[in-house]
């Protein structure tokens, strides 16, 4: 009697649904089952990988997405299809709520309108050069039919185009929504490159701000004094935290002792659940900052105040653990604290900037003061110091007129003092200055 041989791996019996897995030939390994397509058809699809187990997980995560009612597009979609796909199935798990949203609306307000029903199979680097060009020169105010939804005719309705023309940098980021979009479908080995890459938009130049001087700064710093949040302002100014950082404190990150603070979270509303604590942006904003003594003062005199409001709150107050809050103890929307920033300018007589500009000062003045790059890299939580450098050029700029200026008086010496030689004909001493 003989005794059955074990199945091979290659030859393992699956379940009925899914799919098939075996090794060709030239030795890697294709899987193969049928998904939901659109028009609410299916489809059989094969993938492939280097090994067994690399084939399977792509046909297994091809087939959980068909379950979960989402169609898995072809090559002979269109990008209309696919970017729908793509919003829905990957990029919704892969990216922060806001990011997403801003995906969305790039799609649906740029993408689709512009590429949507060209087949992603033949999508040319010439039909993505070309719609850019086009998008870089229409009128948005008339391409986007905003006309339409007015009362009274404007702009070309009315015969006068207003040549309300998108920024360099917002192309740029239509153009990077598109890459990504692309590179996950040649992941996914639906077309065999990417052709948004292949395309060149220029570099933007960075937005132009313009941060606090440091008498402005003394000016702010003398204006907050007294306030409900002047803790918040002045750490703003000091360390150049962002605004949901500093929002998304708690006082467990805040150690008095050691005269530091630790940077985990931040605070952001998001359309699903409103006011939500989410990590850091990057790995590297996720960091531990050493706090100015001033700094250390105002938070104990603000954690005095924060006691004496929850006091007066009794039983109404919200037991969150935030550091800065409202006075019943909630977290501030970031909105409402845009708003106290802008009132709190207006009554020092300064000039209106973005609060994001505060972290923007911090920066500069720690530049034009000497400290290092890398320093002003790791307290603002840059991922890169390249970050650091491009967006701080103009600083850098300055700091090397004041070297070169600074190098040329010591190069032009003192004026010299005219001196008569005894016979006229010894040369001038070692020492002499020469113009």
């Amino acid at each position: 009697m003989t005794m059955p041989r074990d199945a091979s791996p290659s030859r393992r019996v699956r379940a009925n649904g899914d799919g098939t897995v075996y090794q060709r030939k030239d030795g890697r390994w294709e899987a193969a089952g049928y998904v939901l397509a659109p028009g609410n058809t299916r489809k059989r699809i094969r993938v492939y990988g280097t090994t067994r187990k690399e084939a399977l997980a792509k046909l297994t995560e091809k087939i959980a997405t068909s379950n979960r009612g989402v169609p898995v597009p072809s090559a002979q979609g269109s990008v209309s299809a696919y970017l729908t796909y793509w919003l829905e199935a990957v990029a919704v798990h892969q990216l922060r709520e806001n990011t997403h949203t801003r995906y969305t609306a790039c799609v649906h307000r740029h993408l689709i309108p512009g590429l949507g029903k060209k087949k992603l199979a033949k999508l040319t680097a010439k039909d993505v050069r070309t719609w850019l060009n086009q998008l870089r020169t229409t009128c948005q105010c008339c391409a986007r039919g905003i006309d339409a939804r007015r009362d009274q005719p404007h702009c070309c309705a009315a015969g006068q185009c207003c040549h309300t023309l998108l920024s360099p940098l917002t192309l740029a980021y239509i153009h990077s929504v598109l890459k990504s979009a692309l590179e996950h479908a040649v992941r996914e080995e639906e077309i065999p490159r990417n052709v948004a890459r292949n395309v060149r938009t220029g570099t933007p130049r960075p937005r132009r701000f313009e941060p606090l001087t440091a008498h402005e700064a003394r000016q702010f710093l003398t204006a907050v004094r007294g306030h409900r949040l002047h803790a918040l302002f002045e750490l703003a100014l000091r360390t150049g935290l962002r605004k949901g950082e500093l929002l998304g404190l708690r006082w467990e990150d805040i150690d008095l002792d050691t005269c530091t603070a630790t940077v985990r979270r931040t605070l952001q509303r998001t359309a699903v659940g409103g006011l939500t604590s989410l990590p850091t942006k990057t790995r590297a904003s996720e960091r531990r900052i050493a706090l100015p003594a001033r700094c250390l003062q105002s938070l104990k005199l603000h954690r005095e105040q924060q006691q004496r409001e929850q006091e007066t709150a009794g039983s109404s107050w919200q037991h969150g653990g935030h550091v800065f809050t409202t006075a019943q103890g909630g977290p501030i929307d970031p909105t409402n604290l845009s708003r106290s920033f802008t009132t709190l300018l207006r009554k020092a007589g300064l000039r209106r900037i973005r609060f994001h500009d505060l972290r923007h000062s911090t920066a500069t003045l720690l530049l034009e003061q000497g400290v290092e790059l890398v320093v002003i890299k790791e307290l603002l939580g840059h991922a890169h110091i390249g970050v650091t450098a491009t967006v701080y050029a103009h600083v850098r700029l300055r700091l090397q007129r004041d070297a070169i200026d600074t190098l040329s008086t010591a190069l032009n010496g003192p004026a010299i003092t005219e001196t008569t030689a005894s016979d006229g004909d010894e040369p001038p001493s070692c020492a002499a200055l020469v113009r």
